[in-house]
């Protein structure tokens, strides 16, 4: 009695690939700084957004407006900025129907703390700067890290430029600590025309370095007479 046996198979060569490791994030790089004074906000992005190594657009807004004394600027992976202010202008424009007025910055700044920390287990890879103008007409800049802890400061940085640029704000404008008692002013003691031309100087400055800073810089003067922009050319390569 014959017996018939089957072929043996081949073992599986191990694969060459790791396996592709796949994120629901990306980092499409920029910078924004903000600077408030006495009775001003100057709240600027650069307007490049990368991925890796290739740019995506050289004319792209990081900078949101919320209200008449309110501004968001954001770096990180942009699909989750659009998200975050799309949120944000829901609950701002509920809020107007409530209240039959705009919020204030100080209650913006708190309703994007807020809205932040409830996405902490899946959060917004977004990293936030806001400013404007309080209830006093005093500028006013908050600054966040991703899950919605954030403080009022006289200056502040986010993005892929935040190491070039703080330090140079940090050895200009040497803002007192939050928590120096008794409190002392956040604002920065530098005019208008001083604080634009130090945004214009640093940008300038870390568009030499960081490579996912350059091509134009955004700037917004928030102010007692309104909103105004302008705008500068940076490196293209």
């Amino acid at each position: 009695m014959s017996m018939v046996f089957a072929p043996r198979m081949a073992e599986a060569a191990p694969s060459s690939h790791a396996g592709a490791s796949w994120s629901p994030y990306d980092n499409n790089g920029g910078t924004c700084v903000a600077i408030a004074g006495a009775d001003y906000c100057v709240i600027a992005a650069d307007t490049r957004m990368s991925t890796g190594f290739s740019i995506l657009t050289r004319d792209y807004s990081k900078i949101h407006q919320i209200t008449e004394k309110c501004v968001l600027a954001s770096s990180g992976f942009q699909a989750d900025v659009r998200s975050l202010q799309k949120n944000l202008d829901a609950r701002h424009q509920i809020y107007q129907h409530q209240h039959n007025k705009q919020m204030s910055c100080p209650a913006m700044a708190q309703l994007l703390s807020n809205t932040l920390y409830y996405k902490r287990f899946f959060p917004y890879y977004a990293f936030n700067v806001l400013g404007g103008l309080d209830n006093e007409g005093k500028g006013c800049v908050y600054t966040y890290d991703a899950v919605g802890s954030y403080e009022r400061s006289g200056y502040s940085s986010q993005g892929s430029g935040q190491t070039l640029i703080m330090p140079v704000l940090d050895n200009q404008l040497k803002s007192a600590s939050p928590l120096v008692l008794p409190p002392r002013e956040s604002s920065t003691p530098l005019t208008e025309n001083e604080a634009v031309d130090l945004i214009k100087d640093t940008f300038a400055s870390a568009a030499e370095r960081d490579i996912y800073t350059g091509d134009g810089v955004e700037i917004v003067i928030i102010n007692k007479d309104g909103i105004r922009r302008e705008t500068m050319p940076l490196k293209r390569d």
